[in-house]
């Protein structure tokens, strides 16, 4: 069993260490092009980040945190800094780096945020993604937009354009990433989330730099969305991806522990494999790993060491 004891850790040890770190892991994102076969059946499994959302039931602080995703053999988290999430936007430039420094004495760094930003003007947004940069953080997701009833889609597009127009300008000064993410409908009236659906998402994002603007594509909500039909959506869209979100599903939309629906054998991660991924995958555990009541740390380490085996033997399959 893996050892959760502290080691010492010196805040300037921390801040370089995460600095190169970021550099290692942002060195090679361009997913439009393909290695041959047999370099991508090497490769190795890229780091693995825990979304924090999963730490909140128990109400973990970050140093519980830490040692649970140490314990689960994970790299790092995906950390949720926005309303209701491990961290408070208002309270970004104090806590991330007390997270950060939690993370750090079990050789863990905080790989990925995901945040409730949706342009420049949005509240202590700046706070937040300076603080990411001074921990090496390279990638944010944004927040999400819902079409409205009644309302061209088309109208609202153009306004987030020229929000992702303003954020482009901004992530360029500071050599960060903002991320739009996939997700399908949260009900049965169909609407939900701009950029659902692909061929929408890719109308987008098509005209940004992706180092600047950029996609978080979740394979498990577009094949809620798309069925079979994912796959050449995702061809079109893959030059734009920057960060894949990893959740196993089964058909019409359930989501499951791994290795119980569709991800394994969909052939993604041989497609993505090739293409020299090596930023982190973001790990979401969007289902009921114990009946509520009976949720306890050592179940939610549990559930995510055996996600990880499968993650790993879907890595190794490719």
């Amino acid at each position: 069993m893996m050892s959760t004891r502290p080691r010492p850790v010196t805040r300037r040890y921390f801040l370089q260490a995460a600095g190169q770190t970021a550099a290692a892991i942002g060195a090679s994102q361009d997913l439009s092009g393909a290695a041959p076969a047999s370099i991508a059946a090497e490769a190795p499994l890229p780091p693995v980040a825990a979304f924090g959302k999963v730490f909140q039931p128990l109400k973990l602080d970050f140093r519980q945190s830490a040692e649970v995703t140490a314990e689960a053999g994970l790299n790092g988290v995906d950390c949720a800094v926005r309303p209701g999430g491990e961290i408070a936007p208002q309270q970004a430039a104090e806590q991330m780096p007390r997270y950060a420094e939690a993370l750090a004495r079990y050789k863990l760094r905080m790989l990925l945020l995901s945040t409730g930003i949706q342009g420049v003007d949005s509240p202590h947004a700046h706070e937040i993604l300076a603080a990411g940069k001074q921990l090496g953080i390279r990638y944010y997701r944004l927040g999400f937009w819902l079409h409205r009833p009644g309302e061209p889609a088309e109208k609202l597009l153009g306004e987030i354009r020229a929000r992702l127009k303003e954020l482009a300008a901004m992530n360029r000064d500071l050599g960060m990433c903002a991320l739009v993410q996939n997700h399908s409908p949260w009900n049965s009236n169909g609407k939900g989330p701009v950029g659902g659906d692909l061929n929408e998402l890719h109308g987008l994002v098509k005209d940004f730099d992706p180092r600047e603007i950029a996609v978080a594509f979740d394979l498990g909500h577009a094949i809620i969305v798309h069925q079979d039909e994912w796959r050449v959506q995702y061809e079109k869209l893959a030059p734009h991806i920057r960060v894949v979100y990893v959740k196993d599903v089964q058909r019409p939309s359930r989501f499951v522990p791994f290795g119980q629906g569709e991800f394994g054998r969909s052939g993604f991660f041989p497609m993505l494999a090739r293409t020299n991924y090596c930023a982190p995958l973001s790990m979401h555990m969007e289902y009921e790993w114990a009946p509520k009541g009976q949720q306890t740390r050592a179940g939610l380490v549990a559930a995510l060491k055996a996600n990880r085996r499968v993650l790993r033997q879907w890595w190794k399959g490719a």
